[in-house]
């Protein structure tokens, strides 16, 4: 964050996202300072902390190949998973990416303000 006499500021860090085994990577443009932690059956098991990004701001996707796909419930978003090593580094619906943000390795998760979402009852 910088500041001037009359505005506050952000400037979105790049961050390098990668599956555990590395088959997949990616940059993500953002400024991450909170986390989604949702209760839904997916993304509990999975321990994911989410963040919602445009398309736009993925960059250098490399190993798209590599990436399967898992619905369920309502079918809306796509779970993109490294059929390797099994970790999903993100999701999409739409033009929306849903950022596993452990999956990003510049990002310090403990730093994060998380906010509970009751996607179990979504």
């Amino acid at each position: 964050m910088q500041t001037s006499n009359f505005f506050v500021y952000y400037i979105p860090m790049t961050y390098h996202g990668s599956c555990h085994c590395g088959a997949v990577k990616f940059e993500v443009e953002g400024e991450f300072t909170e986390a989604i932690s949702c209760n839904c059956s997916h993304c509990k098991r999975k321990g994911m902390l989410l963040a919602f990004v445009p398309k736009t701001s993925v960059t250098n996707l490399t190993g798209e190949d590599k990436l399967k796909t898992y619905q369920f419930n309502k079918k809306v978003i796509d779970h993109r998973f490294c059929e390797t090593c099994g970790v999903q580094p993100f999701g999409q619906s739409g033009d929306t990416i849903a950022i596993n943000l452990n999956c990003l390795e510049d990002l310090d998760t403990d730093t994060l303000t998380i906010k509970k979402v009751d996607g179990k009852n979504y």
